[in-house]
């Protein structure tokens, strides 16, 4: 499942790719919970409250066999500043194609592009959970690649794993004309996959999600 929902302000968006185990009644309810939650904490960069009642969501079960299992990336971006906030639970790690040099890599919490320090923002550990709260700034034209384990754990006709390192090849062997819009990496992306695949069948859902940052914020002047 995927949202996107952007503050009252039209300042903040957020982002969230979650991959929930099983299908039906038990996750139409999830991803309701998830929404109402988002929309609760709409207007908060920091995201460390919503990743705590995110958290006891997923553990406050009535039927205690019922066991829901649930991986999530959860970004904030802020326009003003071009700051990601994301936190990630359990989620395969993001994609990052850094538009100015022209490479990609990942974005983990220990990427040398951390900042230190948002204002307003408490980065590290969120207390009660183990999850990490990280900010990067986001380059002019940047994209993000946010995917489900679908596709990193595709298998060819050989039972090759593609993994992560696959995945990261293939990102860093399209043309760099798809890079230019993020429909167009998407597809490409997609195809490379396709094509690694060959025949081999799909076992797993398959979620992917491009974002790009297109332009500076340009602060509106009073008349």
């Amino acid at each position: 499942m995927y949202y996107l929902v952007v503050c009252s302000k039209g300042l903040l968006s957020r982002i969230v790719l979650a991959d929930v185990a099983g299908h039906g009644q038990s996750v139409s309810a999830t991803a309701a919970t998830l929404r109402e939650l988002l929309r609760k904490h709409m207007n908060a960069l920091d995201q460390s409250v919503l990743m705590q009642e995110i958290n006891e969501a997923f553990r406050r079960q009535d039927d205690p066999d019922d066991v829901q299992y649930a991986t999530a990336a959860v970004f904030g971006y802020f326009w003003k500043t071009g700051e990601l906030i994301f936190t990630n639970a359990g989620h395969p790690r993001a994609l990052w194609y850094h538009a100015a040099e022209k490479a990609w890599d990942w974005l983990h919490d220990e990427t040398p592009y951390k900042q230190s320090s948002v204002e307003g923002v408490p980065l590290g550990l969120i207390a009660g959970t183990e999850y990490l709260q990280s900010a990067v700034c986001l380059g002019q034209d940047d994209l993000l690649v946010l995917y489900t384990d679908g596709i990193s754990e595709s298998t060819n006709q050989a039972g090759k794993e593609l993994g992560y390192d696959g995945l990261l090849r293939l990102a860093k062997s399209l043309p760099l004309q798809t890079v230019n819009s993020p429909g167009a990496a998407g597809q490409a992306l997609l195809l490379a996959v396709r094509d690694f695949r060959g025949g081999s069948p799909i076992f797993d859902d398959e979620s992917l999600i491009v974002l790009q940052r297109t332009e500076d914020y340009k602060p509106r002047l009073a008349s």
